[in-house]
């Protein structure tokens, strides 16, 4: 029997296609979501979502990547997931992470995390991951406490959402840290036969 190293208990993570640009351009005018992950646009065009997706579809870069996350059931595009800043010399990367708000309390955020944590710490060899997450964003940091990670500072005042200053929290959680709060989802080695 295979496992999909990419596949959790409610979510796949899978390479962003093409055709996928309806669901990002449909998310970009959640401005109450998009304020939760970065700051508020004023939304994309048909075409340029059908860009960013494209080029989205064909990077190729191993360490810095954006996944779609899928639903295990009913195959729908729920959000995306990414790994960036990634440092191999000291195996530090950080994460960003998006779901559309029709798909949000499903726990597809929680499974796409953990999905993205055992692929990295386990088959790319890192060693701690980091979160920004703004202070306002409770979910976010409900999500991350749960998950195990742990708060290690805080930037005062260091973005500005609905008219004022808010701090943002880095939260971050190491492998071993990662293996004992989810030892379902620590790195498996192959069957020997």
């Amino acid at each position: 029997m295979t496992h999909d190293l990419f596949e959790g208990e409610r979510v796949r993570l899978r390479p962003i296609e093409p055709g996928d640009w309806h669901a990002f351009h449909a998310d970009s005018r959640d401005s109450d979501a998009e304020r939760m992950q970065s700051s508020v646009s004023p939304g994309r065009s048909a075409e340029s979502a059908r860009r960013w997706t494209e080029a989205q579809a064909i990077a190729d870069d191993e360490e810095n990547r954006r996944f779609a996350i899928e639903s295990l059931e009913g195959g729908t595009l729920v959000g995306t997931i990414n790994a960036v800043r990634a440092d191999r010399r000291n195996g530090t990367f950080w994460y960003g992470l998006g779901i559309f708000r029709a798909h949000w309390r499903r726990g597809y955020a929680s499974d796409a995390v953990r999905v993205l944590l055992r692929y990295y710490f386990g088959e790319r060899g890192y060693q701690k991951v980091n979160a920004g997450v703004y202070a306002f964003n409770e979910p976010s940091l409900a999500l991350h406490r749960a998950l195990g990670f742990v708060e290690e500072g805080r930037e005062r005042r260091h973005v500005f959402a609905a008219g004022e200053y808010h701090d943002a929290l880095l939260f971050g959680i190491t492998a071993e840290e990662f293996v004992a709060h989810h030892p379902g989802f620590a790195p498996r080695m192959p069957a020997s036969d």
